[in-house]
């Protein structure tokens, strides 16, 4: 799987494993800053963290029935 296009150029050689135990700033478009603020209102501190929030999968699922949605 090539994910260079959502990684930052120094997580593009990691595993999938090390990317997800990385900050949130290991993704492309996620500033040191973005990942601060994230981390004081969620406490995400990894890619996994985020993954992993709630309100991201209540959006996720939202926005899946929402295409289903007659």
């Amino acid at each position: 799987m090539n994910i260079n296009k959502a990684v930052v150029k120094e997580y593009e050689k990691k595993s999938l494993k090390e990317i997800a135990n990385a900050p949130v700033d290991a993704l492309q478009g996620v500033s040191a800053g973005d990942a601060e603020l994230l981390k004081k209102a969620f406490n995400v501190k990894t890619v996994k963290d985020l993954a992993k929030l709630k309100y991201v999968k209540w959006a996720q699922s939202i926005v899946a029935l929402a295409d289903t949605e007659d």
